[in-house]
């Protein structure tokens, strides 16, 4: 938390005044797009991976590596884009990685075995990686201040939606066309910005200077360090963490791979990612960040597992509930966006995170008979909030950047909102697992032979499954421990709800320590 009380000697950076051209528009909504299609294929696998399964003959453990696979590579390449573009310039890059990255879709699309599908993924993972914080440092570099009123809700939008509709985008195009369809999907649309980055951006120049002498050491090490730690999060919760030897030899990996890499970081001349970023409103902007990470997948993940394994949703009834929360991200974001103009960031900063702990809150009270209307308020509550945080933490942590350190600095700040996703995950699964189990040792303490209501509760359903004759005890009995586990796990997910509420509110103790940063349309007079 110590990150969060910085107050580094970071000014605002009087950006020079730039074109505020049609073709600049093009070109970025362009990149926007294309932003929106690679953290949408984050999550957009997760509710169709059973048909990946049965589809391409795979085992259970083999197909969850057609999302882990995604996310390691995807979180390596991250960090690295910032040098690339520096280095090859943002148009080369972008549009490779568009480029890359449609035709990988295409490859996913046409797989035959779980095999392919991973390299694939891999490879979808790693190149469309680069596309996330290329957009982010573009924004702040490419548009004066006075127009980011614009720039920054459309994407603290996209960086926020597209993980929340994710899930619910995949369930619809399995169910009306097949699991190819969340691959092809991406084909035209990618041809598109391909083109689009091609013609259309001339932000900046190529630095070829920037190869020589490259740290090869620190990408291997860094490679390393991210790729074992994005598994140990992912496969920890499924496997009892250190129970398992994978684990166990995954972390030391990541520890060894990360202290050389910040070894590196700071000795290179010419570092893979300089981590020597002296300004203590990107480090506590990165913090927010990484909080939020935490709290937009870990309730993208859990929404659609309640509904799904307690109420027996199906994938267009999960869609209609989660469209909540999206629809009122959209509607909030020009409202929150003009707002900035007007409002210190910090304020706005603290109603998204106590609103956020209010709709974890509210959750928390959680039944087996919830619905579409007892979700109704808590997600306006999570919509609105995940925009009044995303902006506002985009403004403290870029806001007060120099131009030179944009790149570098929105590889790092995007590192932090994927990484937070990732412990959160953790975190939710192996919190849920021990709550389960705790719950569950309770409730059978109740449900004995000696309970005059649960001898009740089993004479009802006997007589319910008399028509089985013998058998009618058994299936009862089955019954009765299905409704048992039933309850364990409501209570599981009401708990992590109250913890993730419990950790938004902690942050709002450390929001007055954050230096305020400019607001949006006032340049560098923000102040």
């Amino acid at each position: 938390m110590s990150a969060v009380v910085l107050r580094g000697p970071a000014a605002p950076y009087a950006m020079p005044e730039q074109r505020f051209d049609a073709k600049r528009v093009i070109a970025f909504v362009g990149m926007v797009f294309g932003m929106f299609m690679s953290i949408l294929d984050i999550q957009i696998v997760s509710a169709s991976l059973a048909e990946i399964q049965a589809g391409l003959s795979a085992g259970t453990d083999e197909v969850t590596w057609v999302q882990t696979s995604y996310l390691i590579a995807e979180v390596i390449m991250i960090p690295l884009s910032g040098y690339l573009s520096r280095a090859f310039s943002t148009r080369i890059v972008f549009t490779f990685c568009a480029g890359g990255f449609t035709l990988t879709s295409f490859l996913c699309a046409q797989s035959t075995s779980i095999e392919q599908m991973i390299f694939f993924r891999t490879l979808q993972g790693f190149i469309g990686g680069g596309m996330i914080p290329t957009v982010f440092a573009s924004a702040f570099t490419v548009f004066p201040p006075d127009k980011r009123i614009i720039i920054q809700p459309i994407i603290g939008l996209v960086a926020t939606l597209a993980p929340t509709i994710g899930p619910t985008a995949g369930g619809y195009l399995t169910d009306l066309f097949s699991w190819h369809w969340l691959f092809l999907v991406n084909v035209i649309p990618g041809i598109g910005v391909t083109l689009i980055s091609w013609f259309m951006i001339d932000f900046d120049e190529p630095n070829l200077k920037l190869l020589e002498g490259f740290d090869w050491t620190g990408l291997i090490s860094m490679a390393v360090f991210l790729g074992a730690l994005e598994y140990v999060l992912e496969e920890g919760p499924s496997k009892n963490w250190f129970e398992e030897s994978a684990i166990v030899y995954a972390t030391f990996a990541s520890v060894l791979g990360g202290c050389i890499f910040f070894w590196r970081s700071w000795v290179s001349k010419n570092p893979v990612v300089d981590l020597k970023i002296r300004n203590g409103s990107f480090w506590a902007g990165s913090t927010f960040s990484f909080v939020l990470g935490i709290g937009l997948y870990g309730l993208t993940y859990i929404y659609p597992v309640y509904l799904a394994r307690v109420r027996g949703d199906t994938a267009l009834q999960i869609g209609e509930t989660m469209f909540v929360t999206g629809m009122t991200q959209m509607l909030s974001a020009p409202l929150i966006g003009r707002v900035m103009t007007r409002v210190d960031a910090r304020v706005l900063l603290s109603i998204g995170f106590a609103n956020f702990a209010i709709s974890c809150w509210m959750m928390s009270y959680v039944t087996k008979d919830w619905d579409f209307w007892e979700m109704f308020i808590p997600q306006i509550f999570r919509g609105s909030s995940l925009m009044l945080c995303m902006i506002p933490i985009n403004s403290v942590a870029m806001g007060t950047l120099a131009p030179h350190e944009m790149k570098n600095a929105s590889g790092l700040f995007n590192l932090t909102r994927n990484l937070g996703g990732a412990v959160g995950l953790a975190i939710i699964n192996t919190f849920i697992n021990n709550r389960w189990d705790l719950h569950l040792q309770r409730l059978r303490e109740q449900v004995t032979w000696s309970s005059e209501r649960a001898q009740q509760w089993m004479s009802t359903l006997t007589g319910a499954y008399a028509p089985m004759g013998s058998d009618a005890n058994i299936a009862a009995l089955k019954k009765m421990m299905g409704y048992v586990r039933r309850e364990a796990l409501v209570m599981a997910m009401a708990d992590v709800f109250l913890l993730i509420a419990i950790i938004f509110a902690v942050m709002l103790v450390f929001v007055p320590f954050v230096r305020r940063p400019p607001n949006l349309g006032l340049g560098s007079d923000g102040h």
